[in-house]
Formats: structure tokens, C-alpha cells, sequence
């Protein structure tokens, strides 16, 4: 049964890099870039969970109210800015964010990232201004907090003085989720598909998306096209019944 189940997997993968292969090919001849985008995302079987407005004001202000939580503020503000992954945001160093003064970059180049090629290219994220103003704050706790601030220094640091680690990360999203009273568990990646679709939703631009998201295809920025929960949630809000 096993080998059934990666047999099948392995034909779907194969079925869908040949739909984008054609599909690219039919973008680049009929120019139809948007007609043909929005048919390719209705073909996706799973869209991307994300994060109603609703909720990541909660989970933001919720972070935000207490001194104890304001390295977790400081995490989940980064995902939803930046559309940093998991594994990015917790491999920055404090040298990545401040400079010598410790004033944060507005442009910031990553060590640590999703590579899709042996050598790809460099990684630039763009800091908003209002994550900049936070960070601010976040150098000035770590500094009241005792935590290095050595430019080799973890940017987020457990209570023991270490890099905070991906599963308590997880651990720390499930629980401020309870805190801010969500009816429901999301996962960490979430909050990138969040940002991504923010931006999207915002611009409408696809090619802008792609280049936020760092993204290799527009193909895999598609995604993004499609309803998001914010937009189920709002459809549904006079639904008869």
C-alpha cells in the first residue's frame, strides 16, 4: 500500500510540473498572463490557509500586550512583513537585523534560506517601516533583558540563552492562538501564506507578489489568486440560512 501511495505521488508531482511547464509555454505565446494565471489557480485541489483580518489583529495586539510576549510579537511581525519562513526568521542573528549602532536595516540580506537551485540567488527581504519601529523596541528588550546583542548573537533566544528552536516556535504560536480566542489551529507557515496574500490582495499584481514571496515562478505565486479565508469569511457573513 505504501508503495501504491508514492507511486501515486510521484505520478501527481510529475502530472503537475508538466500542467506548469505547458502553461508557461502558453503564457509566453498568447500573452493572456492574468486569464490563463486565474484558470491555473482554480486547479489547485488545497489553497493556502491564512490568517482573517480578524485574527491577526488579534494575535498582533494579543503578542503585544505583554512584556513576556513581546519576542513572540516580534517573530509573528516579521512573518506577516517580511513573508519569512519559519526556518529564516529563526536563523537571523542580530548582526543580520542592526547595524554597529543598533539601528535595523531597511534592506536585509538572508544566510539561511529555501534554496531551489545549488547556487541561487541572493535572498534581500525589505523591512517595513512600521517592523523597523518595532525592532527598535525589540533591541532595546533584549538589552533590559540581559540577552547578547553581539552581531553573532541568536536574534531570538530561548529562556536558557539559546536559538529559540522550530518546535518551540510552534509550541508558542499554538499557545498565543489560544490566547487570542482563534476557533481554530493554524500552523506557522500560515502566516507567510498570510503576508503573501496581504500583498496580493492589496497590489494586484502578480509579478510583485512573486518578487515579495521570492518566489522562482510566478507559477507558484498563483496560489495567491485564489479566495482567501478572509474572503470565504466575508461571503458567508448574510449567507441565508
Amino acid at each position: 500500500m505504501s508503495r501504491q501511495r508514492g507511486a501515486a505521488s510521484e505520478t501527481a508531482v510529475l502530472l503537475a510540473w508538466r500542467a506548469a511547464q505547458r502553461l508557461h509555454g502558453l503564457v509566453s505565446h498568447t500573452g493572456q498572463k492574468d486569464e490563463i494565471m486565474h484558470l491555473y489557480a482554480y486547479t489547485i485541489a488545497r489553497p493556502p490557509k491564512t490568517l482573517t483580518e480578524r485574527e491577526q489583529e488579534l494575535l498582533l495586539k494579543t503578542s503585544g500586550q505583554y512584556r513576556a510576549g513581546f519576542r513572540e510579537h516580534m517573530i509573528f511581525s516579521i512573518a506577516l512583513g517580511t513573508a519569512m519562513r519559519e526556518h529564516e526568521i529563526l536563523a537571523l542573528d542580530v548582526g543580520d537585523i542592526f547595524d554597529a549602532s543598533g539601528a535595523p536595516y531597511r534592506r536585509i540580506k538572508l544566510r539561511v534560506f529555501k534554496r531551489s537551485t545549488e547556487r541561487p540567488a541572493d535572498q534581500i527581504v525589505i523591512l517595513p517601516e512600521t517592523l523597523r519601529a518595532k525592532l527598535e523596541k525589540f533591541y532595546r528588550w533584549k538589552r533590559e533583558n540581559g540577552e547578547s546583542l553581539a552581531p553573532t548573537a541568536p536574534l531570538f533566544m530561548s529562556r536558557k540563552r539559546r536559538r529559540l528552536s522550530a518546535r518551540q516556535l510552534r509550541e508558542l504560536f499554538h499557545r498565543w492562538q489560544e490566547r487570542a480566542g482563534f476557533d481554530r489551529r493554524l500552523g506557522f507557515h500560515s502566516l507567510r501564506h498570510t503576508a503573501c496574500s496581504n500583498v496580493y490582495k492589496r497590489t494586484k499584481d502578480i509579478r510583485l507578489t512573486q518578487r515579495f514571496a521570492r518566489h522562482k515562478s510566478f507559477l507558484t505565486t498563483v496560489i495567491y489568486t485564489y479566495p482567501s479565508d478572509e474572503d470565504l469569511l466575508r461571503a458567508l457573513l448574510d449567507q441565508p440560512c
